[in-house]
């Protein structure tokens, strides 16, 4: 009993000597877990760097020096030792489709964006070597300026040469626009017959007859006959993703655009009665994708998200779509004309799905009912649009405290900018987009050289404007790993060296303002700002430990960061220390 008291009184007075002696005034609750010896960095600027943690039922209940976290042991506490390491937050990832991301990862038949039409023939094959039986495959990604690299002059019977009578699906890097040969054609309806569906197009030959590209809500109609997973493969799917998670260091996830028949049901079920979501998830219900006139029907979306809500899965969320993507394909709502091309002439700005009329009764609508809105805007005139409609809520509603976003808001005119913050509006950021790559390229080849000028990070930063970012996951990029994004917000640089060049280097950011962006900013994309975030107490110990520290390495170092530790509310999910280091 001596020896047990003199451990306990010898670091209450060391901690009396330090900075951080108020502590000592007050009683304590001994820890369940203690982290020391650390360089920690908290994303408070109360507090931007401490060496110490204790967490107490998942949350902090010291955030100081190592003598003062001494005062916190007790016995059954774990002791993490960690020698000098960098440690800091969790990542909130604020737009990601994970179990999209997951299914292509398990299922589907994978080549990279940049593959060559020999690859993705080689590709193709070894899968339909490999599932010689199978009705479908379903795969991809083939880049979006693929058909303007390279000369197949009928990309149906490109597919049909290679997989035979197989229905094949080919998805786009960016997920808005597919690829089928025959059989897929054949199973979906479509012909020389079929129109063009409003918002969309059907590739078609010099005869009419379809050539197996499908774009936009034509790829929607499409993807009807393609056959569903099942919901046992979809709980697979999210454990993938929690997986994935993990390894990553990502502790929060807002899923952009969640059906209800597919990640819902899955996310809802792993998190009653698989053990679990070891995430904060904000799910945004999925609406219709394409041309829409009529409002949105609030109870529905009210029936989903009461039906899914659950003790990590957030569902007080809705997606809109309001236009495509500004690459070859021209769809998303511009102010001013795309580059001249056959089909669209030279005075085409793309296409706007929901008018404005309609969309501020939605935004009114949905505001009113505790609804935070994501809206696709990849186009500057969407950009526009959807910040009409903000302000039509604000209007109507006052300030509710809800922030809607405008995703990808790559393009916004400069004189929206300073709407952001008027509005309390979200720019929702894409990292995949922000710097040199080939799809800036295929953006560049339909825009001309403005294409260049993509996320006005900067500009938006110094308005006061509220910016959060995302993966885009499995849209462009091969994985969830946020670490590439974070170098590319400040570098503005290809993080994986491949494409040369900067991306409009003026709107580089600092790191700290990239990693308030990835973590406290996420959080209050996922309406936990005072849940998650940031180390404090009081907070969710959703905490990560790094190969390295990222502010004493070359920018160009922190896109190949490694998490050695991820802890989601005090529990240690992922270590890749071995045993965990304890202290001495």
């Amino acid at each position: 009993m001596r020896k047990i008291i003199l451990l306990v009184l010898i670091p209450v007075f060391l901690a009396a000597c330090g900075p951080d002696s108020q502590e000592t005034t007050k009683q304590v609750e001994v820890a369940d877990t203690l982290l020391t010896n650390g360089k920690i960095y908290t994303v408070n600027p109360q507090q931007p760097w401490t060496e110490a943690v204790a967490i107490k039922d998942g949350k902090y209940s010291y955030v100081g020096d190592s003598v003062g976290a001494a005062t916190y042991v007790g016995e059954g506490t774990q002791i993490v030792d960690l020698q000098g390491k960098m440690a800091m937050p969790g990542i909130n990832d604020a737009h990601v489709h994970p179990v999209m991301g997951a299914v292509r990862s398990l299922y589907h038949c994978q080549f990279p964006i940049q593959s060559n039409p020999d690859e993705v023939a080689h590709a193709l094959r070894g899968c339909v070597e490999k599932n010689p039986d199978s009705q479908w495959i379903i795969g991809g990604q083939w880049g979006s300026a693929f058909f303007e690299q390279y000369e197949i002059e009928s990309p149906r019977a490109w597919l049909d040469a290679i997989t035979g009578d197989i229905a094949v699906v080919l998805n786009d890097d960016s997920y808005h626009n597919t690829w089928f040969n025959s059989k897929a054609l054949e199973l979906a309806g479509i012909s020389h017959s079929t129109l063009d569906p409003e918002g969309g197009s059907i590739g078609r030959d010099a005869d009419g007859v379809p050539n197996g590209l499908l774009f936009e809500t034509a790829s929607r109609m499409g993807g009807k006959a393609v056959p569903d997973w099942s919901a046992e493969q979809y709980v697979a799917a999210v454990k993938e993703v929690l997986r994935m998670a993990a390894a990553f260091g990502i502790t929060g996830i807002k899923d952009a655009g969640a059906y209800e028949s597919a990640a819902m049901v899955a996310y809802h079920d792993v998190d009653n009665n698989h053990g679990g979501l070891s995430v904060h998830l904000a799910a945004s219900i999925r609406t219709q994708y394409g041309h829409r006139t009529e409002p949105l029907d609030v109870s529905e979306l009210e029936r989903i998200r009461d039906r899914y809500a659950s003790n990590h899965l957030a569902t007080n969320f809705v997606k809109i779509f309001l236009d495509g993507v500004p690459t070859p394909a021209r769809t998303a709502a511009m102010l001013d004309p795309y580059l001249h091309d056959d089909v669209h002439g030279d005075q085409f700005t793309g296409n706007l799905h929901v008018p404005l009329e309609t969309l501020a009764k939605d935004l009114i609508a949905l505001d009113a009912n505790g609804f935070t809105v994501k809206m696709h805007a990849a186009g500057d005139r969407s950009v526009r649009v959807g910040l009409d409609a903000i302000e039509a809520a604000r209007e109507a509603n006052g300030f509710s405290g809800l922030r809607h976003e405008l995703a990808h808001a790559g393009y916004i005119h400069p004189d929206d900018v300073p709407r952001f913050a008027a509005l309390d509006a979200v720019a929702d950021i894409s990292p995949i987009l922000w710097h040199p790559s080939p799809i800036i390229g295929a953006i560049v080849s339909a825009l001309g050289r403005r294409g260049e000028l993509y996320f006005p990070v900067r500009d938006l930063l110094d308005s006061n404007a509220l910016v959060v970012a995302g993966t885009d996951w499995p849209a462009v990029t091969p994985s969830a790993n946020p670490w590439g994004g974070i170098e590319a917000l400040v570098s503005r640089r290809d993080p994986t060296g491949v494409t040369e060049g900067q991306l409009w280097a003026e709107q580089a950011v600092t790191l700290e303002e990239a990693l308030r962006i990835y973590t406290l900013n996420g959080a209050l994309a996922l309406r936990l700002g005072e849940v998650t975030g940031s180390v404090e107490v009081g907070k969710s110990a959703d905490f990560i430990v790094l190969d390295r520290n990222l502010f004493e390495v070359p920018i160009d170092d922190v896109g190949e960061t490694e998490v050695t530790m991820t802890f989601f509310e005090g529990r240690l999910l992922e270590s890749r220390e071995g045993e965990v280091p304890a202290a001495q």
